[in-house]
């Protein structure tokens, strides 16, 4: 084994004792949610950096979508170009150049800058969701996987809940530099917990190479799984994206009410991130064909009562579940469908979000453009929803075929057995 002058991490044979478990989930959890704090924070200061760069608010908007870009090119780059690294390393540097990316923000004199370090700081993100879900996977015991990766996603989902509103409220009183620094500083934090209590899991070595990671492209359920993620998450995008106009536009209520908006969506996100990881690890499929039923049924819904305040916030919180169903499944569909691949598997799962992200938001921007009013993105994101409904289908029944040629090629091996005998 080649010897190496920094600590090297220990070497954990799955699973890990319950106690110690937590701990790294916690420490990979608190990673989540500084990325979770970092991606959407922006949205809700965009009126405040425009002022202070002298740009315009479709100029700020960019500022999102090169984050988005960051995270589309950076998952199977970033993936690939470590992969010879050791996993519990990888995590230390990838939340490492997270915090970096951050500093680079909050420091920016120009608008160009900024848009370059927006970028950056998206290059790390999908990678490091990739690998802190295969970590949480191979330290679990059989039947846990699931439910450890969906914890691994809940520092994500809190942050839409608490870290976003919080950072958004100090970056108003404060100034929008401000949000990025307490970035910086849960990234340092995690960063030290991730190299103290994160041990390298048994068999995820420097053993792998570029050519067996992009195996992972050759398999058709990995590109169904992304098919998934990129186009019938992007139903939820549709309405999230422009929740600062339903509410007041739709709803009825106040511009001061959006912030409730925003909180009702994020304890959504999260109520539906823990049930995914209790109902994947009985079903992934089943999980997934619920959430997307129930995030069609929920726009459907929401798009005929939303004049309703109070039904209105309901039917939010049923897509936010729903929708982060999602999540926690496909994540697990994407390591077991390339075992030999894993990592960039798990990487992409989140370039395919953040393109569900963009075509969300695209499709809702377009109809609203159309002049179809504000409830038209609800009627664009539940016909999303029913075309990726229609891929997990064709997905499912290309499994049933496979794993029926695989029983009946087994049972011919049996019945040779005893006539060779």
């Amino acid at each position: 084994m080649t010897s190496h002058p920094a600590p090297q991490p220990s070497t954990a044979a799955a699973p890990l004792p319950p106690g110690r478990l937590r701990l790294v989930i916690l420490a990979m959890s608190l990673g989540a949610f500084a990325i979770g704090t970092t991606e959407f924070a922006s949205m809700g200061l965009l009126p405040q950096i425009a002022r202070d760069l002298g740009v315009s608010i479709p100029q700020a908007g960019m500022l999102i979508t090169l984050y988005a870009l960051g995270v589309v090119v950076g998952a199977p780059l970033v993936t690939i170009a470590a992969v010879r690294m050791p996993r519990a390393r990888l995590l230390v540097l990838l939340i490492a150049l997270i915090g970096l990316g951050n500093l680079l923000s909050a420091m920016a004199d120009s608008y160009t800058v900024l848009a370059a370090s927006r970028f950056l700081s998206g290059l790390p993100h999908g990678a490091y969701f990739g690998v802190a879900s295969l970590v949480a996977a191979r330290l679990s015991p059989a039947g846990r996987r699931a439910r450890s990766v969906s914890l691994v996603m809940l520092g994500l989902t809190i942050a839409t809940m608490l870290g976003v509103p919080a950072s958004t409220a100090l970056g108003q009183s404060v100034g929008w530099r401000s949000a990025y620094v307490t970035v910086v500083v849960i990234a340092a934090i995690t960063t030290i917990a991730v190299w103290r209590l994160v041990p390298e899991p048994e068999g995820s070595g420097t053993t792998g190479s570029i050519r067996a990671e992009l195996g992972a492209l050759r398999r058709a359920q990995v590109w169904f799984a992304l098919g998934i993620g990129s186009i019938g998450f992007g139903g939820m995008f549709a309405v999230y994206s422009y929740i600062g106009e339903i509410v007041p536009g739709v709803m009825g209520l106040s511009e001061r009410a959006v912030p409730v908006g925003l909180f009702v969506f994020g304890l959504g996100m999260t109520l539906g991130n823990i049930l995914a990881g209790r109902l994947a690890d009985r079903s992934v499929y089943g999980t997934i064909f619920l959430g997307l039923i129930g995030m069609a049924l929920s726009l459907a819904v929401f798009a005929l009562v939303a004049h309703n305040a109070i039904a209105g916030m309901l039917l939010l919180l049923a897509l936010a579940i729903t929708s982060q169903m999602m999540g926690p499944s496909l994540q697990l569909f994407l390591l077991d469908a390339s075992p030999d691949a894993p990592s960039l598997a798990a990487a992409l799962h989140h370039s395919a979000l953040n393109i569900g992200n963009s075509l969300g938001a695209a499709l809702g921007a377009a109809v609203l453009a159309a002049g179809w009013g504000l409830l038209a993105p609800a009627w664009t994101g539940m016909a999303l929803a029913i075309l990726g409904l229609g891929i997990a289908g064709w997905s499912f029944a290309v499994h049933r075929r496979q794993e029926a040629r695989r029983a009946a090629a087994e049972a011919a091996e049996s019945a040779e057995v005893p006539a060779a005998c």
